[in-house]
């Protein structure tokens, strides 16, 4: 798993081909998540609350399946091309193991309290993380442009903050 994350965080090709193809990494898939989560939830926080850490988990989880959902349903319906060929699953994995880089959000912890620093490694994780995403959409979705998957990835980003933002709305004050 480790290897593959760092294939994913290197944009390698051949390592989101082979997430895509493994029907048994969505187990490895959700572990990033989780990893991810747990990452950003303490290297981000001014307090260490458990609760505020488990809050996160569950809806970076939530998020990555609506992300990887949305994702889906723009990838093979409007921007659909002839060699478009994946499934739900195949998305929910490439796009899981796309957010590896955002394990370097634990680095918060050592910012010492300092918002600027937090601020440029919360760019930085994000910026490759996205980076990241536009590489596994391109390969799930068999496109041959870059560009094609970075017009997914951006079009499938307003419905999935929209989400994001209502689930934040919803969820009581940790």
């Amino acid at each position: 798993m480790l290897q593959r994350m760092l294939g994913a965080a290197t944009f390698k090709v051949t390592t989101y081909e082979e997430v895509e193809a493994d029907t048994t990494a969505t187990t490895q898939a959700v572990l990033v998540v989780v990893l991810v989560a747990i990452a950003t939830g303490l290297g981000m926080s001014t307090s260490k609350e458990i609760w505020g850490t488990a809050v996160g988990v569950v809806v970076a989880l939530v998020g990555w399946g609506l992300w990887a959902w949305i994702t889906y349903i723009i990838g093979t319906t409007l921007f659909k091309t002839s060699a478009t060929q994946a499934n739900w699953a195949q998305l929910a994995r490439t796009t899981g193991f796309a957010q590896s880089p955002g394990v370097l959000n634990i680095v918060g912890l050592a910012t010492f309290g300092s918002e600027f620093l937090l601020s440029i490694v919360s760019l930085v994780t994000f910026v490759w993380t996205v980076a990241a995403m536009v590489v596994a959409v391109r390969q799930a979705l068999d496109y041959r442009s870059t560009g094609q998957a970075i017009k997914v990835v951006l079009v499938a980003a307003i419905p999935y903050f929209v989400l994001i933002v209502a689930i934040a709305v919803l969820l009581p004050e940790a």
